[in-house]
């Protein structure tokens, strides 16, 4: 039978996803949640094993304090996963809905402010853009961010905003 896995490699395999879930609920003495991913097969002997992570953004919206660590982890991974445009912005989405430690609001932001000032804005970006909006970030976050592309400086503008709408960046300390 021919296994099409959908999972990632190295710590994103199904394995070790499921095995780091595993110690993050006995670390945190939480419940565990079924994270098996969907599988389906066919009659000629192909079987599909869809990514963890589906049932992983469940479990952030359920509030899982494990799953919302995965999830963070997650969008900190530059590797690239089968769907995973799809994948990081349902987690980014999810995320913005979970109630996060400082901690965490902080290894976000860290994140976020790091692909812009590196001029990586992918496809999810928007959605990690939204997630750093709702857990807030300081002026000092984008000043020092120059824009290398036309991407970059979209959101640059994206961030002066919200902090203008939030009533926290003065006209005098937008960008020149």
């Amino acid at each position: 039978m021919a296994l099409i896995d959908y999972n990632g490699e190295g710590r994103w395999t199904r394995e070790n996803t499921l095995a780091r879930y595993a110690q993050y609920t006995a670390k945190l003495t939480t419940e565990p949640r079924d994270l098996s991913p969907r599988e389906s097969s066919d009659n000629v002997g192909q079987h599909w094993v869809y990514p963890v992570m589906d049932e992983v953004i469940k479990g952030i919206d359920a509030g899982d304090l494990a799953c919302i660590q995965i999830g963070i982890e997650f969008i900190e991974e530059d590797s690239r996963f089968p769907f995973g445009k799809t994948l990081k912005s349902d987690t980014a989405r999810a995320l913005r809905r979970a109630t996060l430690t400082g901690a965490q609001q902080c290894r976000i932001r860290k994140r976020v402010f790091a692909m812009l000032r590196a001029g990586n804005v992918p496809h999810e970006y928007g959605e990690y853009a939204k997630l750093v909006r709702s857990i807030g970030f300081e002026a000092a976050d984008i000043r020092a961010i120059e824009p290398k592309s036309p991407f970059v400086a979209k959101f640059i503008r994206y961030f002066e905003q919200a902090f203008r709408d939030d009533g926290k960046l003065s006209s005098s300390e937008k960008r020149a």
